[in-house]
């Protein structure tokens, strides 16, 4: 078949729009670089800075001023904007990218000097019985509809598992009118230690916005019930009850239309451990991160990582490591340009990532060793808990060959789904984290980018 791939260059390319690629892709534009931006979605801003419909703006008001006037500087700096833009594959570090229209499947080939993975974070999940009953989402799709649509996932919410985000979850479904049936919280975050408390005191700001959450699901008369789980989802066609396991051992039911389960984010690793990045174990254990030096710069030359890619730390420290990645990057590429003085942004940084480790601490992920046999583990597949536990114990206890043994991890997702639980039943992640391998394509291409012509290195 004929290469047909559309051909381009830029100094830089960053790829993710959201708040790390944006600040870093600003920062690089106005330092005189060519820059091109890439992000799969049909607008810029990632999850944070995402934007509504224009009528439910004009209705509702901006839901993220700061965000929209980001994004106007970024465009009016002269970046090369391209969204709905796919890069599924790369080589030579990351000097070679290649892409895909995700309207049109058109293929394409951008040539850079640096690239910067900016590359963001899902949602993680864990597996319980019930949790593929429809209904059963995560707390980011309810956020989106509530905030983006305006729209309650359900009337009767009960919101459970871990982590801050829960907390502007529950209250953007208050405002939408959905009644919060629980707010149940596995760990005591809110009832920390001294030691906690002081690490928090040092990032007033970040205190101040969950205090002002708090408040407002005290007025709802929505209680946060620390120390509690999920055990299962009830339903046949809809989740209709959930059964809420608490702290003494006791298990309540609650009715409800809705069920919002999550355990906070995962760094999307995919595109830097395709290049050969070094890695090193995350926090919980459960991912390997890239490892970058203080500016964001990988094992790989000329490769930079910023925001949760490079581990999870919000939207506040995603928009610093982007600024500082995009200076280190210009000193690389523009070593005549005049030096920046970084210490205030770097004393930011730090003090950012000491919160992000404090979040840490106070929210630990749960065991995942109590997943019942008969629980679905790789939804695309369909493969039980139970069935990877059967392949570990008759020999294939290594992920990749459990994978092969059961097709866990084989479908759409690729794993990202799936592929931390996979570990942890197969039994070897324990102090090692361990991940599918990252392979080209590393998002599925559509159709169209196979046929007409277009060759797929």
């Amino acid at each position: 078949m004929a290469d047909v791939m559309a051909e381009s260059e830029a100094d830089v390319a960053v790829i993710g729009g959201g708040p790390a690629g944006l600040h870093a892709a600003l920062v690089l534009a106005r330092g005189g670089l060519s820059v091109v931006l890439l992000d799969e979605s049909d607008t810029l801003g990632g999850q944070y800075y995402k934007r509504r419909a224009e009528q439910l703006t004009a209705a509702f008001g901006d839901f993220r001023p700061r965000g929209t006037e980001l994004i106007r500087q970024v465009r009016d700096s002269g970046v090369d904007c391209r969204t709905g833009t796919l890069v599924w594959g790369a080589e030579d570090g990351g000097r070679t990218l290649f892409t895909s229209d995700v309207r049109t499947g058109a293929l394409g080939r951008v040539s850079t000097r640096a690239t910067l993975a900016a590359t963001g974070a899902y949602e993680r999940s864990l597996p319980f019985p019930g949790w593929t009953l429809p209904g059963v989402v995560t707390p980011g799709f309810a956020l989106h509809l509530a905030t983006m649509d305006r729209v309650p996932v359900g009337q009767r919410v009960v919101l459970a598992g871990t982590g801050p985000f829960l907390l502007p979850v529950a209250c953007a479904l208050l405002e939408v009118g959905a009644r919060i049936e629980a707010l149940v919280e596995l760990n005591h975050p809110y009832r920390p230690g001294i030691s906690s408390i002081g690490g928090a005191l040092r990032q007033p700001a970040r205190l101040a916005e969950a205090a002002r959450y708090l408040l407002t699901l005290a007025r709802h008369g929505v209680r946060v019930e620390q120390g509690s789980r999920v055990l299962a989802a009830h339903g046949d066609t809809q989740v209709t009850a959930v059964d809420i396991g608490q702290e003494d051992g006791s298990v309540r039911q609650l009715e409800t239309d809705a069920l919002c389960v999550g355990f906070g984010f995962r760094p999307s690793t995919e595109l830097p451990r395709l290049l050969g990045c070094a890695t090193e174990p995350d926090p919980s254990g459960t991912e390997q991160l890239p490892v970058v030096d203080a500016d964001g710069a990988t094992s790989v030359d000329g490769l930079y990582v910023a925001g949760d890619c490079a581990g999870i730390a919000g939207v506040h420290a995603a928009g610093v490591r982007g600024q500082l990645a995009a200076h280190a990057i210009l000193r690389r590429l523009a070593p005549e340009r005049p030096t920046v003085r970084l210490s205030g942004l770097r004393r930011r940084a730090r003090a950012l990532d000491r919160f992000a480790e404090l979040a840490d601490r106070l929210y630990p992920l749960p065991a995942t060793a109590d997943i019942p046999d008969e629980t679905q583990v790789c939804r695309c597949e369909g493969v039980s808990a139970g069935e990877i536990r059967q392949a570990a114990a008759t020999g294939w206890n290594d992920l990749h060959g459990t994978k092969a043994a059961t097709r866990a991890g084989m479908g759409p997702c690729q794993g990202r789904e799936c592929g931390h639980i996979v570990a942890a039943l197969a039994g070897r992640n324990e102090g090692a984290a361990e991940c599918f391998a990252a392979r080209m394509p590393i998002r599925p291409l559509p159709m169209a980018a196979t046929v007409e012509g277009q060759e797929v290195p």
